[in-house]
């Protein structure tokens, strides 16, 4: 339901960016549209509901708080490169072994 309604919301804000500040129903069915998106008249009615009597700017601070809150993975991916390494320089050793065991170069 949240990805049925980010659609209309995105609508929704292009349309106020557009400079209407209330859009109505047929303003986010016409973007939609412009875009080869069907609307569905009972969701978006929902949406708009929902956001009926508030100010946009004001639910996307709020909901900016709200996300912060939320735990991102992002120091995961950061220590494995580290991690990583070591076995990396071992496989770089072993194939600068190998090489050093034919007895020439590419170059020589």
């Amino acid at each position: 339901l949240i990805l049925i309604a980010m659609k209309y919301l995105a609508a929704y804000l292009l349309a106020q960016l557009g400079g209407n500040d209330t859009p109505s129903a047929k303003n986010i069915e016409d973007i939609l549209g412009s875009v080869g998106v069907d609307a569905d008249s009972a969701s978006l009615k929902s949406v708009l509901k929902a956001l009926e009597g508030k100010n946009v700017s004001e639910l996307i601070v709020e909901g900016s708080k709200k996300l912060a809150s939320v735990p991102s993975g992002g120091a995961a991916p950061a220590a494995a490169p580290a991690s990583a390494a070591p076995a990396a320089k071992k496989e770089e050793k072993k194939e600068e072994s190998e090489d050093e065991d034919m007895g020439f170069g590419l170059f020589d």
